[in-house]
């Protein structure tokens, strides 16, 4: 008979504790360990939460971090970021689900959580763009270019000509900065002036315009009123 290792009671008693009470119950750390042990099923992955966290920061930002980053991390391997990148792409479908249950500006968590799991992951800049009817449901949330690692080109043309195709009455613009810092560049504030104007002589309003910087980072034009 072998002896049972020691983390596998704590794993019960984590496991336990989520069946009973929820995961608003347990430590971030902890929620983390349940994740990993997915992953890592025969080891004691409490270090490793706890050092993913000391490195990320939160566990959105553990979840959304750059693979290489991640697998800087001892302990690290292929199978776990497989399994990060399964839960925040699952978390985005869910999210963009979410968005489609009623006015998209009435719940500022449901559109954050969108923006930051379907962007905050990204290595280069992408442009999304959230097209609302007149009572500002989402019609379509649309990819509409990829970039590089600090530039996304947008033709302010073709979103228009996009909308009217949809019937939309406003859009909300949304990118990230693989950075990490969601402050805009001058070029951000450029595109976006360029958007507002070309958008508004089609009868299109901008409601705001959304940089996803790394975890939960993010930046509302409307909110800093710059829109």
């Amino acid at each position: 008979m072998t002896d049972t290792p020691d983390y596998a009671g704590h794993r019960a008693r984590l496991q336990e504790k989520f069946r009973l009470s929820g995961g608003d119950a347990l430590a971030e750390y902890e929620f983390l360990e349940l994740i990993l042990t997915r992953a890592i099923p025969r080891r004691d992955v409490k270090p490793l939460a706890k050092r993913l966290l000391a490195r990320f920061g939160n566990l959105a930002g553990v979840l959304t971090a750059a693979p290489e980053e991640l697998l800087d991390i001892s302990g690290v391997g292929e199978g776990v970021v497989c399994l990060f990148r399964i839960i925040t792409h699952a978390g985005a479908r869910i999210a963009r689900t979410a968005l489609q249950k009623g006015p998209v500006l009435s719940d500022w968590v449901k559109l954050s959580d969108y923006c930051t799991m379907t962007l905050a992951a990204e290595k280069v800049e992408r442009f999304v763009i959230l097209f609302l009817d007149a009572q500002l449901q989402l019609i379509k949330a649309e990819p509409q270019q990829t970039g590089t690692i600090n530039h996304v080109p947008v033709y302010a043309r073709e979103v228009l000509k996009r909308a009217l195709n949809l019937n939309a009455t406003h859009v909300i613009l949304v990118h990230n900065h693989p950075s990490g810092n969601p402050e805009p560049s001058a070029n951000d504030l450029k595109v976006t002036d360029n958007l507002v104007q070309v958008l508004a002589a089609g009868g299109i309003e901008v409601c705001d315009h959304l940089i996803v910087g790394r975890g939960n980072a993010l930046f509302s034009f409307k909110n800093k009123g710059l829109l």
